[in-house]
């Protein structure tokens, strides 16, 4: 039954990117000369992965917290990262992001196009002349009134414990003097965990905390604004995982779940070394 379901959830979600594609094409298309900052089209895409959701059996996903007064206002938003089930949960925030992603998601096709309509950043990892180009454009959508996503840990903890944050983010907020707003989630580990495609069963909060202000801050305030944020988050993460009877030392169980799973792996291989090669020669 979990592969029958995971079949229809992976169907119902790709059939959703080739369909949505049409509807966010349509959408940017209107809206482009009038949209410099792609708002009514990042937010076509992003109703696509609330559909997406919907569709899934597995998931159950809220938000909560606070209600911004005015989308408009540009924040840099930062949250913590569980799994790729993030982007779905946070995309029902009612309000637009753009959201700065690793170059090799712009690579999948329609996908990666949908996300260039919605106005997305590109950052390829490690490429320095590509991190100065992904921070100017997040300044070119805070100046357009339009906020930015980025998840300051860089990658998804394995763990129970966050990983460190960077700098970027904080650094962005103060030179653009605008807010942090910090997003806490919780519950999304254990519905697309990472090393694995496979959905689950999942109930997923994210919350939206009150926003930083960062008027009259210099660079000299960045380590300290980026701790300040990491304690916020972290704390409102305990509490979001207690609401939600997730307890705090599963999250350090399933990575070992992982481990387990990658050692029967290897030796599984290990063990039929004269299959594998008779199947390549077969080749």
């Amino acid at each position: 039954m979990s592969q029958l379901i995971n079949a229809w959830v992976w169907t119902s979600t790709v059939l959703t990117v080739l369909f949505g594609f049409v509807y966010v094409s349509l959408v940017w298309l209107v809206t482009a000369p009038f949209d410099p900052g792609r708002y009514a089209a990042g937010r076509a895409f992003r109703q696509l992965a609330v559909f997406a959701t919907r569709l899934n059996p597995y998931w159950s996903f809220e938000t909560s917290g606070r209600r911004l007064r005015d989308p408009r206002r540009p924040y840099v938003a930062v949250s913590n990262h569980e799994s790729y089930a993030d982007i779905f949960l946070l995309s029902h925030l009612p309000w637009e992001m753009k959201w700065m992603s690793k170059d090799t998601i712009f690579k999948i096709p329609v996908m990666g196009w949908m996300m260039t309509m919605a106005g997305d950043i590109r950052l390829k990892r490690g490429n320095r002349d590509s991190a100065l180009n992904a921070i100017e454009q997040c300044r070119d959508r805070l100046r357009k009134k339009v906020s930015v996503m980025i998840f300051p840990e860089g990658t998804r903890s394995r763990t129970a414990e966050m990983l460190p944050f960077k700098d970027g983010a904080f650094r962005l907020a103060i030179e653009a003097g605008v807010p942090i707003l910090p997003i806490v989630v919780a519950g999304t580990r254990y519905a697309m965990a990472k090393g694995s495609f496979r959905f689950k069963r999942a109930h997923a909060r994210c919350r939206v905390l009150d926003p930083i202000e960062t008027t009259g801050m210099t660079l000299a305030d960045l380590q300290t604004l980026k701790a300040r944020t990491r304690a916020i988050i972290d704390d409102a993460r305990h509490a979001l995982m207690h609401e939600l009877g997730i307890a705090i030392g599963a999250a350090a169980d399933d990575a070992e779940d992982y481990a387990a799973e990658a050692a029967t792996t290897d030796a599984s291989t290990a063990d039929a070394p004269a299959k594998t090669e008779a199947t390549t020669e077969g080749r």
